[in-house]
């Protein structure tokens, strides 16, 4: 036997190889295909992964718009809980404006509690008071000077303090007015 004989040359390998196809396609003829049934096949499958496209950008659109949504009612109602701890301050101020204190001393004990109940609302709402005592030492960040007066005291420190401040979550609503020291 030749070498030409052991190893087939390009026309034999191809012609084996449709012969193969031939075979399984005589075997199970829906195992070969034709190119339209294949693109019929592609275009179906487009076809679906278009739909999944949009069905994935409906569902993102949804999801941005109920966000959106869900911001602004946080926006809106935001005061809510807060607003629900000063309820009954008001009630408490209404009650002591429509009785006839004759007496001074409880109407100041009315007073004093009422304010407990709006610190205790203020607490409750994460409002805390800056309220600066005399010595301490000057916060541009929580304190705002007024003005600034000859003193013994260590220069920028608070000589008095004319309004009390606010925090709302540890972020300055308002400073607290003080006088500061400046050197004799």
């Amino acid at each position: 036997m030749t070498q030409e004989n052991q190893n087939p040359s390009p026309e034999q390998e191809n012609a084996s190889a449709d012969s193969q196809v031939n075979e399984a396609a005589a075997a199970d003829p829906t195992a070969v295909k034709t190119p339209e049934q294949e693109i019929d096949e592609l275009n179906q499958k487009i076809g679906e992964l278009q739909d999944n496209f949009l069905r994935a950008k409906a569902e993102g659109e949804n999801i941005r718009r109920r966000a959106v949504e869900d911001i602004a009612k946080a926006h809106k109602f935001a005061i809510e809980s807060f607003a629900e701890h000063l309820v009954p301050v008001t009630d408490s101020l209404y009650a002591a404006l429509s009785t006839d204190a004759g007496d001074a001393k409880a109407f100041k004990e009315g007073l004093e509690i009422t304010l407990k109940q709006l610190l205790s609302a203020f607490e409750k709402g994460r409002m805390t008071e800056i309220n600066p005592t005399i010595g301490d030492k000057f916060d541009p960040h929580h304190h705002q000077a007024i003005a600034s007066v000859p003193s013994e005291q260590d220069s920028n420190t608070v000589v008095s303090v004319l309004q009390r401040g606010y925090t709302v979550a540890d972020r300055v609503l308002r400073p607290a007015l003080v006088t500061v020291s400046a050197p004799k």
